[in-house]
């Protein structure tokens, strides 16, 4: 497999271990929005856009600055607000990221935008809290297809 998608599986690994409770989908066939949430959260990982690369000649090394976006979906729970259980979300994805920069040697280092979020009212349902970023992926290939 090429660098960009070992990137792009390890991210989606470290959304299972950022919040394992949820339900993390993306880049495969379920990469469309779903029309449900899971009752106890759902994450989604985005292909995302490597960009263009910063290119070195001698050797040819391509290095990539990929944004690849996150999203997060979340109901309220009896004791907390959406909005709550969101930010224990991404205090999962921060604590995956300071543990591990480089994605197991994968990247040179790994970083995340600040989210944007709100809540989205579902017709006849329960109000559904959201949050999206972006991971940075820093990394380096010999191909600019991989």
């Amino acid at each position: 497999m090429s660098k960009r998608v070992d990137v792009l599986d390890a991210v989606k690994a470290l959304a299972k271990r950022a919040v394992p409770h949820a339900v993390v989908r993306g880049m495969s066939t379920d990469e469309a929005k779903p029309m449900a949430v899971d009752p106890l959260g759902m994450v989604i990982v985005r292909s995302g856009d490597p960009g263009d690369p910063e290119v070195d000649l001698c050797p040819p090394t391509y290095w990539w600055e990929h944004r690849i976006p996150i999203e997060l979906a979340a109901y309220a729970t009896p004791a907390r607000t959406s909005q709550q259980v969101l930010d224990e979300m991404l205090t999962g994805f921060d604590r995956e990221l300071r543990a591990d920069r480089t994605l197991g040697g994968l990247c040179l280092y790994l970083d995340a935008e600040a989210p944007s979020d709100g809540e989205s009212e579902v017709t006849g349902g329960k109000a559904v809290g959201w949050a999206d970023f972006a991971i940075i992926a820093s990394y380096s290939t010999t191909s600019p297809l991989g």
